[in-house]
């Protein structure tokens, strides 16, 4: 992937960038799990293909609802209210999993026009349970709008059965290609409301993107990332050599060890649905530590990166990220450094618990 992303540039408004795009953006489709879908590419953050579902399907005074259960989900209701939408929310702990019944007692209550919902929230290492929320929420005739960012090709999804009408991705996460692609599948639900939606808009103007996307030789209206679209193209490639299903496997594979090698230092695990939690595993930190000590010291000491809590967990939740191109030997050399330095603080361990109980995981997943 790095090869490619380093490769002398393809000229983007030519043969050469049209064939990439084309492939990647049928790549994108098979990961989506749609046939109907158009998939547009923009160079961006998953952020920016986030505001640009807000502007392509609202217009100002539209209401929404928004499950929120942690960071990711309070970043729509920020990108909503930036944009005059009017927010309804159905509040839960960071930790929690929504409740589908409860999203759709709201939706009962106050009809709105989209439901905006976060995948994966990264926050906490909880996968909601996105299929039953888009389903209560197709019930009750709002659109679903998702963030899948960073669960797209780790968790299981499935654009066209769950009733999905726009999904954004980003190129960083499960697939381990660089930061600056954001990919948005989009129902022609979803179009039917864009041609009616007055959000002022520009840059994402998706109509504008499928004018390009839809020429013999595909291009990006504007100036894309192209060198982060070479190196997609190549992940996508390492990714389908195996099929999604095996995919999908390894990363629950590692999160399992992950997990199990946490809990084997007597560590506690954090959040609702750990089984189903294939991207983030987030472990409360021995109350004598501060979470944020346990992350400075393994990347200090060890360069070993994992990341602190976020707002009302920092300090006492750290998280191991296990989605994208982590190996087993990743995950053991994680765990080791882990071991050492809450042995370092000051914590009681048993050296090569957690090692151990990781490589169990792994060879019973290699004997299956």
């Amino acid at each position: 992937m790095l090869l490619a992303q380093g490769s002398p540039l393809v000229y983007h408004r030519g043969v050469g960038f049209g064939r990439l795009m084309r492939d990647v953006t049928a790549r994108l489709k098979e990961l989506y799990r749609t046939d109907d879908a158009d998939v547009l590419l923009m160079t961006s953050s998953g952020t920016g293909g986030l505001e640009s579902a807000i502007q392509n399907v609202f217009s100002p005074g539209d209401e929404v609802l928004v499950p929120l259960a942690g960071y990711f989900s309070e970043r729509w209701t920020n990108l909503a209210k930036a944009h005059g939408l009017v927010v309804r929310t159905v509040e839960y702990d960071w930790g929690r999993r929504v409740v589908p019944g409860e999203v759709g007692e709201a939706l009962a209550e106050h009809p709105v026009k989209a439901v905006l919902l976060t995948h994966s929230e990264t926050s906490t290492g909880v996968i909601q349970p996105l299929r039953d929320l888009a389903r209560v929420a197709n019930e009750a005739g709002a659109l679903v709008i998702a963030d899948v960012v960073s669960s797209l090709g780790a968790v299981p999804f499935a654009f066209d059965e769950w009733g999905i009408d726009v999904a954004v991705g980003g190129s960083q996460k499960a697939l381990s290609a660089s930061p600056g692609l954001a990919f948005v599948a989009i129902s022609e639900r979803a179009w039917a409301t864009h041609r009616s939606a007055t959000m002022p808009r520009f840059y994402f103007d998706w109509s504008i993107y499928r004018e390009f996307a839809e020429r013999k030789d595909p291009e990006n209206p504007w100036t894309p990332a192209i060198s982060v679209m070479q190196g997609l193209h190549a992940a996508l490639e390492l990714y389908f050599q195996d099929g999604v299903d095996a995919a999908l496997q390894r990363h629950r594979t590692l999160s399992r060890a992950v997990k199990e090698g946490a809990q084997a230092l007597g560590l506690d695990l954090f959040g609702e649905g750990l089984d189903e939690n294939w991207t983030v595993t987030a472990i409360r930190a021995p109350e004598t530590i501060d979470a944020d000590t346990i992350s400075d010291r393994m990347r200090s000491d060890f360069g070993c990166v994992i990341a602190p809590g976020q707002g009302p967990l920092k300090g006492t939740v750290l998280r191991i990220g296990h989605f994208g191109y982590f190996s087993e030997l990743d995950i053991v050399r994680g765990l080791a450094a882990l071991e050492m330095t809450l042995e370092r603080l000051g914590h009681p361990v048993k050296r090569g618990a957690a090692v151990a109980a990781a490589e169990g995981v792994f060879q019973d997943a290699f004997g299956a």
